[in-house]
C-alpha cells in the first residue's frame, strides 16, 4: 500500500506558516496546471435508473407489470430532459441498467430467450445480471428489435446536449443465464469454451461445482408469489457455478447474489493468482507502459473478454464506463481493461465502486482507475452528521488521510444502492442534507454524483416488490413520485413541484454548477476546522475549509444545525491566509452559493477574521480571489 502524502503547499498551511518560495520553474508548471484545470470541468455525474426516469405512470401497485406500473423508454429522455439535466451542472449521464439484463417479460419475439424468474430479481430483474452484453435491455425501446439502434440515437442526443454518456460494466458476475445474441462475429459467450469438469481452469470463464446441480435458494418467491409457468422452484445448471458474490454451495442462501455468476479472471479457489502481477513500480508508470507489460503474456480468457466488451461500447460513443464491486476483481485485470480502453479514448472516464480504503491506492495507481466511490469516509462521515450520530470534528482527519488522492474521489449523498436522503431511514427531510451536500461536493477535487430525484427530494416511499421503502427500486415498474413532478408529463419543467421542491432544485442546481466549474476547487485544500475549536460562537455543528489554486481561492462554511441561528467570527490562521495570496486589507467577498450576498474579510498582520450569521442548515462558498 501507498503512504498518504500532503503536497509542499498542504504542508506549510496545515503547520500554519508561509509556504516556500517557488522556482521560477514551478510556478511556471503551477500555472499551466491552472490554465489546463480552468478549461476543463469537474465531472458531475447524473444517474437515472434509465427504467424509471421517463415513466409517468402513477399506479405503483406491488410486483406491478409493465402494462400495470409503466416502464420509462430511451425515447421519454428527450432534448428537453437532457437540458434540464445539463442545468443542474451535470457533464455526464450514467444510464444505469442498460446493458441487456435478464427480465421476466417475454420478449420470445424477438429471438431472445425467456428468464426464469426463480432466478430474476423483482418483475424488472437486476440491472446487474447482465445477460447479453453486446444488446441492451428490451424493456428500454419502443421496438425492442430496434433496441441499439433506439440506444445509439439517445447517445447522439446526449452528446447534442453537450452531455458525456456512461453505462455499467459488471466484471465480477454475469446474469446465471448468459446468452449474447447480439455479439459479433468470432465472439464466444462466457462459458462456452469451459472445461465444466474443472472446479478451476484458468481460462474457464466460470467456477464450478463438480457433480452438484444448482438448487433454487430457499425462501425465493418470484413475482411476489403469481403463478408463472417457469416459476416452479427449480432452474437447470448442471454443474453448479459458483454464485456471483463467491458462494461456493450449490444451494446458496436467500440473500447471496442467487441471480448471478461469479466470472473467473484467473484468481485459484486459494485466492491465489495464475497470472503475472504488475511490479510496484509500475504505480508510477504509463498506461503505455502498463499495455506494454501484458502485450505478451497470457492471459485468462476472461481479460479479452470484457475488453472487447468495453471497447464495443466506446467505439459505440459511450465515454465512459462505471465498475461495479470493481474490488472484487484483481487490481491487474483492471489495469489491463482500463489502460486498453485508454489507447482507444484518452478521455473516457472510469469510475470503480470499491468499498475497502486500503485498497484505494492500488486500484488508482496500478489499475488506472480514475475515479472511486468514497462511500467508506465521506458518504458514512456525513451521514453520521446528518442523522446526529457524529459531530463535525470527525472530518479533519478523515479529509488529511485522503489528502493524496482527493482528485481521484467520487464524492455523493445518494446512488442507487444507499437510502434516500429524504426517506425516514435517513434524515426525513432532504433540507437537512444540503450542508452536507455542500461539504461533499465541494471538499475534494475529484468528481461529484447526483441520483435522479434526489435534488427534488424523492423520498422513496413503497415497497415495489422485490425493491423496499427508502430506495427507490432498481428491481421493479415503478414510478418516482417527487421526479415524477419535475418531469410534468414529458415537459420536465418542474411544473408539478412544490415550492419546497423547486427551492431544493435550485439549491442542487447553484451548488452543482459551483462544483463543477469553479476553478479553486480544483487546488489544495485547507482545514479551517481545527484553528477554529476556541472561537467564540464556532462549535461542532458547522464545517468550515478553504479551497484554492495560485490564482482562485473559496472559504466554504457550512451550518448542519437545523434549528440554531449561528453567529461567530471566523479565523483564518496566517498559512491559509499566505498560500491563498491574500494581503493585509478588507475584502467584500462574494457568496457564490447565494449570488448578491457579500461579507468582509479583515486581513490584519496576516490573519483573517471573517463574521458570519449563518442559518439554520446554511452554507456559504466565499469567493476570495
Amino acid at each position: 500500500m501507498y503512504k498518504a502524502y500532503l503536497s509542499p503547499l498542504l504542508v506549510a498551511v496545515l503547520m500554519g506558516c508561509s509556504p516556500a518560495p517557488e522556482s521560477a520553474k514551478d510556478k511556471e508548471d503551477v500555472v499551466s496546471n491552472e490554465e489546463r484545470l480552468s478549461a476543463k470541468p469537474r465531472p458531475v455525474i447524473y444517474q437515472m435508473m434509465t427504467r424509471l426516469f421517463g415513466n409517468t405512470n402513477t399506479n405503483n401497485q406491488p410486483w406491478g407489470t409493465i402494462a400495470q406500473n409503466g416502464v420509462g423508454k430511451f425515447a421519454d429522455i428527450n432534448d428537453k430532459a437532457l437540458a434540464g439535466i445539463k442545468a443542474l451542472g451535470a457533464n455526464y449521464v450514467w444510464y444505469t441498467g442498460v446493458p441487456h439484463h435478464a427480465v421476466v417479460a417475454d420478449y420470445q419475439a424477438f429471438g431472445i430467450s425467456p428468464d426464469d424468474p426463480d432466478v430474476v430479481k423483482g418483475r424488472a430483474g437486476s440491472p446487474y445480471a447482465v445477460k447479453d452484453y453486446y444488446n441492451v435491455n428490451p424493456d428500454l425501446a419502443e421496438d425492442p428489435g430496434q433496441r441499439l439502434a433506439e440506444f445509439d440515437a439517445l447517445i447522439a442526443r446526449t452528446h447534442g446536449a453537450g452531455l458525456k454518456v456512461m453505462i455499467d460494466i459488471v466484471p465480477n458476475h454475469v446474469a446465471r443465464r448468459y446468452e449474447s445474441i447480439s455479439k459479433p462475429a468470432g465472439v464466444k459467450d462466457f462459458g462456452a469454451d469451459d472445461d465444466t469438469s474443472q472446479a478451476y481452469a484458468r481460462h474457464n470463464n466460470f467456477y464450478y461445482i463438480s457433480g452438484q446441480a444448482f438448487e433454487v435458494p430457499d425462501g425465493v418467491q418470484p413475482l411476489g408469489g403469481e403463478v408463472h409457468p417457469l416459476a416452479d422452484g427449480l432452474f437447470e445448471e448442471m454443474p453448479a457455478k459458483w454464485t456471483g458474490n463467491g458462494a461456493r454451495s450449490a444451494k446458496p442462501a436467500g440473500d447471496d447474489w442467487y441471480e448471478t455468476v461469479k466470472i473467473n479472471f484467473g484468481v485459484r479457489p486459494d485466492g491465489s493468482y495464475d497470472f503475472p502481477t504488475l511490479p510496484a513500480d509500475y504505480a508510477d508508470k504509463s498506461c503505455q507502459a502498463h499495455l506494454q507489460f501484458w502485450q505478451d503474456k497470457d492471459l485468462p480468457d476472461s481479460w479479452h473478454k470484457f475488453r472487447d466488451i468495453a471497447l464495443y461500447w466506446t467505439a459505440r460513443g459511450v465515454d465512459g464506463f462505471r465498475y461495479d464491486m470493481a474490488q472484487m476483481v484483481p487490481v491487474e485485470f483492471w489495469s489491463y481493461l482500463n489502460c486498453s480502453i485508454k489507447a482507444e479514448n484518452p478521455n473516457a472516464l472510469l469510475l470503480s465502486e470499491i468499498y475497502i480504503p486500503e485498497q484505494y491506492r492500488d486500484y488508482i495507481r496500478l489499475g488506472k482507475m480514475d475515479y472511486l466511490y468514497d462511500k467508506v469516509g465521506t458518504y458514512d462521515a456525513l451521514r453520521a452528521i446528518v442523522e446526529g450520530k457524529a459531530s463535525t470534528k470527525i472530518l479533519p482527519a478523515l479529509f488529511n488521510n485522503m489528502a493524496d488522492i482527493h482528485s481521484h474521489l467520487l464524492m455523493f449523498l445518494e446512488n442507487h444502492d444507499e437510502q434516500r436522503i429524504a426517506s425516514p431511514q435517513f434524515a426525513g427531510d432532504p433540507r437537512k442534507a444540503m450542508p452536507a451536500m455542500t461539504v461533499s461536493s465541494l471538499v475534494a477535487g475529484g468528481a461529484n454524483l447526483l441520483y435522479f430525484g434526489q435534488e427534488v427530494g424523492e423520498t422513496g416511499a413503497g415497497d415495489a416488490g422485490f425493491g423496499k421503502a427508502s430506495r427507490t427500486t432498481i428491481f421493479d415498474y415503478w414510478g418516482v413520485p417527487a421526479h415524477q413532478r419535475w418531469m410534468n408529463n414529458g415537459e420536465f419543467d418542474g411544473g408539478l413541484l412544490s415550492k419546497e421542491e423547486m427551492a431544493l432544485r435550485d439549491f442542487y442546481r447553484r451548488l452543482l454548477n459551483l462544483a463543477a466549474n469553479e476553478p479553486a476547487l480544483q487546488g489544495e485544500f485547507a482545514d479551517l476546522h481545527m484553528a477554529n475549536q476556541t472561537t467564540p460562537g464556532y462549535h461542532d455543528q458547522l464545517y468550515s475549509f478553504a479551497r484554492f489554486t495560485e490564482q482562485h481561492g473559496v472559504l466554504v462554511v457550512a451550518n448542519f444545525s437545523s434549528q440554531q441561528v449561528q453567529t461567530f467570527e471566523l479565523l483564518i490562521p496566517p498559512g491559509v491566509v499566505a498560500a491563498m495570496g491574500i494581503r493585509n486589507g478588507e475584502y467584500p467577498l462574494n457568496n457564490s452559493l447565494n449570488p448578491g450576498a457579500t461579507v468582509s474579510l479583515k486581513v490584519s498582520q496576516g490573519e483573517g477574521k471573517l463574521s458570519l450569521n449563518l442559518a439554520p442548515l446554511e452554507s456559504v462558498v466565499l469567493k476570495v480571489r
